[in-house]
């Protein structure tokens, strides 16, 4: 075969596979949007009864990224417009489905980060997120999630389920429990000790001591 009609071949096979990809995970994300939105609306409909009512709030800041902000947490859920295969180590190529085609290992992405709603609000740029799960999708819209504790262990066998309303909903639950059994942790006395003369007067408009909910924390994979 010439090196043009491998060119050729391999626009058709892997470029199409990719363009539908992006299109299934677009489609998933728009369904998560429309998901938020609604958990939005329920559960500040519970609250509103409540004598000091939590306030939940759905924003989109374009077509990759939406967060939902209650309490001091934020989840921020971002698709990410490039499609992804995984190491060759990785368990999804022990998979009887992956092994008999090996393009269902491609996959979109979308990454679910929990932030602090101040680090947000205030404009904290030294403060950080925590990525706390991973949604991948591939051509037959199957899909798994790659997380911590319960998130990770919900979705994991990646050849039975298709993603509809009901998992994605399942995965908003689930990340809105994780974060708020997630507390902020106070960073160790010698890591904040130090302050520049620069950092101390521009603390009073915008704090610049980072602020983490991951400080002494790690992620199981992480070991």
């Amino acid at each position: 075969m010439s090196k043009s009609n491998k060119i050729v071949e391999l626009l058709k096979e892997k470029s199409a596979t990719k363009q539908l990809i992006y299109r299934n995970t677009k489609e998933v994300f728009e369904n998560l949007v429309i998901s938020l939105k609604a958990k939005e609306k329920s559960l500040s409909k519970l609250l509103k009864k409540e004598e000091n009512a939590v306030k939940l709030e759905f924003k989109s800041n374009g077509i990759f990224d939406v967060q939902l902000k209650f309490a001091g947490d934020t989840l921020l859920f971002h698709m990410h417009s490039n499609v992804f295969d995984f190491p060759p180590d990785h368990n999804i190529f022990k998979s009887k489905y992956v092994k008999k085609d090996n393009s269902r290992s491609f996959c979109g992405v979308i990454n679910i980060y929990n932030f602090l709603s101040d680090s947000l609000k205030y404009n904290r740029l030294n403060d950080e997120g925590v990525l706390i799960g991973r949604v991948f999708i591939n051509k037959e819209k199957k899909f798994f999630v790659e997380g911590d504790e319960d998130l990770g262990s919900l979705f994991k066998d990646f050849s039975k389920k298709e993603i509809n309303a009901e998992s994605i909903d399942e995965i908003i639950n689930t990340c809105m429990i994780f974060t708020l059994n997630f507390d902020l942790c106070s960073p160790n006395f010698n890591d904040v000790r130090l302050v520049s003369v620069h950092n101390l007067l521009a603390m009073s408009m915008n704090q610049k001591i980072k602020t983490s909910k991951r400080l002494g924390y790690k992620l199981s994979h992480e070991n």
